[in-house]
């Protein structure tokens, strides 16, 4: 259990330093996006309610901003196959 609760303060960290993404997150530690998404969204609250909230704001403005950043990559994506 103490394994899990420092995996979480590590991930959440992170992802507050780097202003990351669940995949972001899960790349670097090298683990599942569902098992970061579990950690950040579920055991966090339990574990440090400060660091859940800095978490839940920073993941709201990522979903918020997620189409934006879809279109782009989608956007280069296509530009580059013309070139």
């Amino acid at each position: 259990m103490f394994k899990i609760k420092n995996r979480v303060i590590k991930e959440a960290l992170y992802i507050i330093e780097n202003n990351a993404t669940v995949r972001e997150a899960a790349k670097s530690f090298n683990i599942s996006k569902s098992t970061v998404h579990k950690d950040i969204t579920e055991r966090l609250e339990k574990i440090n309610k400060n660091l859940y909230e800095q978490i839940k704001t920073i993941m709201s403005n990522h979903l918020k901003t997620r189409h934006i950043k879809g279109g782009e990559i989608t956007k280069n994506k296509y530009k580059s196959l013309r070139t």
